[in-house]
């Protein structure tokens, strides 16, 4: 068959076009009969098409879970009621006694770009007003989640809210309901995004035999392979094989398994002269998990691909049986595992489909040389699976190192298109680049080994391990990073030097106002938290299988944020921003405190601050680096939950500091008591000082300035004010 595709294909994008509002994913719950997402514990049920969370009064129990064996095992506890998800799984509805924390998946598979800004638009009700958390994720370790407060009304209403610094190329939503028990109801979701002008991007074909656009295409079947019997784990001459495939029992090793092999190349039935890739997948008999990969294929690349890449991916595919099958990234060896995740789980049907999806290489796929099809995750029968016309495509970029600056204070805007090259100094062995100019100071800067598509660009950054300095002397090591956005100690022009060789930088003003570090002092307020005995603790739900752990013997009303503390900032923090927090700290008791990042103190927003700080009767002193999450982008107190332990406990602490990493801003008032809050059991938040106390009135405006210190109206220079920084003349 001839090539569906050319060699070099041009994006129907052009510079000069107006930005656009474009959706990039919606789903009507309408479409489907039962949850269609993976099950975290809570199954949300469909009531004349509409998705429908019942409240916190309920969990679900899958009725039969399956042990290594293979065996059925019947669930411990059962209801009358069952509710059966989109896939056809079977759970039972049980009613609880208190309030349960539960959570669900609303959306998955939304294509993203590295730093988007998303707008949620989703018809729901409930039953009572209600606001509930939702976040948008790329994954589930610390840093892979933005959070949303979503307020909910009593009847119907397209809901919008939005998430921005996005760190991912595909996102999933996660309502977080919590211990809310009003019902909840969704008709659809929609997520768009406001499209700026992008230059045309050129996409260049890797699947030649010799890695050139002037080579043999292999893509398509049509061209046997030069040596079949090239071994997989031959790096000299396994890229020179563009599908490889593995058959259980077939092509056996000294080790009793068996190893994968040059793809079969076989005429399509009823199609003559037409040529595809076959697996002919023997029954899954490996036990336990392993039998996934008992019969697999593989799309394999030329070359290494490196995170922050961007690649088109393309091909045909059907089988002798509807199937879906699980993707992974493998290493230069087909069989040589890399990460769990490719471009999704892919459904096979009987007629032929066409896959073309656009893949970010994220920094766990790095190293990645081929996309591995799982050909017995769901079913172990024996099938046949069929590809034809694979591609696999990159991006043409400008390649090198290149800095865009930005000032986010004046409003000024990375363009990366036009970021600047870097010049190679022979004399020197270092490479150079200028940015900023007079009337477009730059006080923030990207540097990136890529130029020509803003994702590839941001996905290919470089990062320093410590604060910038203004010192040509002062090298720093990077390491590359994605999304690394760093901040420039002043505004002005910088002059930026790069050694590859030892992976350093240096940086000097050229022309500009500094920032130059201040004196930060501790504030010695003594804070006493005369912290109550709380109730047992309530009952904890296991989100994964819906079991209830009865928690302290005897399931209570008590969680461990019953008593808390706050240390609050003169202003908000973003993604990014590196602190430093230091005090001296005790206890009437040996306790321990875990701690959160919130908005305003009460405001939560993230459940991982500082770690957890284990209090002694003996003073101790406190210091840790603290880098602001995604999640907790928008900031602005620190949380010690002082429930921790049951008992009554007084905890003190003083001498705080916190501050920027590079000592050029306290985030507190140097003295006085207005950046503290406490609540004990029962009671509300209330502040140790006065301006800033939590209460119904309105509290005056007090500015400070860059050390922390109030100062007054009349004072000249960067100020701040209600959070935000303002230069005043």
């Amino acid at each position: 068959m001839k090539k569906l595709f050319t060699l070099v294909a041009l994006l129907t994008l052009f510079m000069g076009a107006k930005a656009e509002w474009v959706q990039d994913y919606k789903i009507d719950y309408s479409q489907n009969t039962g949850f269609p997402f993976y099950v975290m514990g809570y199954v949300p049920e469909w009531v004349d098409g509409v998705m429908t969370d019942f409240g916190a009064m309920y969990k679900y129990v899958q009725t039969f879970t399956t042990n290594e064996n293979g065996e059925q095992i019947p669930a411990e506890e059962t209801s009358d009621v069952i509710v059966k998800t989109q896939g056809g799984v079977d759970y039972y509805k049980i009613e609880l006694a208190e309030p349960g924390w539960h959570q669900y998946f609303i959306a998955d598979g939304i294509p993203t770009e590295l730093d988007g800004a998303y707008t949620v638009k989703a018809m729901v009700k409930a039953s009572e007003a209600c606001n509930i958390n939702v976040n948008m994720g790329w994954g589930w370790d610390q840093g892979q989640q933005v959070a949303a407060s979503v307020a909910i009304p009593a009847e119907w209403t397209e809901v919008e809210w939005e998430y921005s610094g996005i760190g991912g190329a595909s996102c999933n939503l996660v309502a977080q309901p919590g211990t809310v028990t009003a019902t909840i109801e969704w008709k659809y979701l929609t997520v768009s995004h406001n499209q700026k002008e992008v230059r045309p991007v050129e996409w260049l074909e890797n699947l030649t035999s010799d890695g050139t656009p002037e080579g043999a295409y292999m893509g398509d079947a049509e061209t046997p392979w030069d040596d079949p019997d090239v071994k997989f784990n031959d790096q000299e001459k396994n890229y020179l094989i563009c599908a490889w495939g593995k058959e259980k029992g077939r092509n056996m090793n000294e080790d009793g398994g068996w190893d994968p092999f040059p793809c079969d190349i076989e005429e399509e039935a009823g199609v003559e002269g037409n040529h595809i890739f076959v697996v002919h997948g023997q029954p899954a008999t490996t036990e336990g998990d392993a039998s996934a990969w008992d019969n697999q294929f593989w799309i394999q690349s030329p070359k290494e691909w490196k995170s922050g890449t961007q690649l088109k991916i393309k091909f045909r595919y059907k089988a002798s049986k509807n199937v879906t099958v699980a993707t992974q990234c493998h290493k230069q060896n087909p069989s040589d595992y890399l990460i769990w995740h490719a471009i999704g789980d892919i459904s096979f049907t009987e007629e032929w489909q066409e896959f073309d999806g656009t893949m970010t290489v994220a920094d766990d796929m790095g190293g990645t040389w081929s996309i591995a099809f799982q050909l017995n995750q769901n079913d172990k029968e024996a099938i046949n699976f069929y590809f034809d016309d694979l591609s696999w495509q990159n991006m043409k970029l400008d390649e090198g190192y290149f800095v865009a600056g930005a000032n986010p204070n004046d409003g000024l805007e990375y363009d990366l298109d036009n970021a600047v090259q870097f010049v190679y100094d022979e004399n020197e062995g270092l490479y150079t680049a200028t940015i900023g100019e007079k009337n477009a100071y730059v006080s923030q800067i990207m540097i990136s080994t890529v130029r020509g598509n803003d994702a590839a660009f941001k996905g290919a950054t470089l990062k320093p391990n410590r604060a910038i300095t203004n010192d040509p002397e002062d090298w720093i090591d990077y390491t590359e990073s994605s999304l690394a956005k760093l901040n420039l100690p002043g505004s002005g022009i910088w002059k930026i030097y790069l050694s590859e060789e030892y992976k350093m930088m240096a940086f000097e003003m050229l022309e500009g106002t500094t920032i130059e570090p201040i004196e930060i002092n501790p504030n010695p307020t003594l804070v006493v938290v005369n912290a109550l005995e709380r109730d047992d603790l309530s009952d904890q739900t296991n989100q994964q299988t819906g079991e209830v752990t009865v928690r302290e013997d005897v399931g209570g009303t008590g969680e461990a944020w019953d008593n808390q503390f706050w240390i609050r900032a003169n202003r908000t923090l973003s993604t990014g921003e590196v602190t430093v927090l230091q005090f001296k700290y005790k206890a009437s008791v040996f306790a321990r405190t875990s701690t959160q990042c919130h908005a305003e103190p009460g405001n939560y927003l993230h459940w991982a601050a500082i770690g957890d700080v284990n209090f002694t009767d003996e003073w101790q002193d406190f210091e840790t680096t603290f880098t602001v999450p995604s999640e907790a982008n928008g900031m602005q107190s620190i949380a010690f939950n002082m429930a921790e332990i049951k008992e009554a406990c007084d905890y003190e602490l003083k001498d705080f500091v916190w501050k920027l990493e590079d000592n050029t801003e306290s985030l507190i008032n140097q003295e006085g008591a207005d950046n503290f809050f406490v609540k004990v059991v029962g009671g509300n938040v209330y502040s140790l000082g006065i301006d800033n106390a939590v209460n119904d009135n309105t509290a005056p405006t007090v500015i400070y300035n860059l050390a922390g210190q109030r100062v007054s109206k009349d004072y000249k220079g960067i100020v701040i004010k209600n959070g935000k920084k303002y230069f005043v003349k």
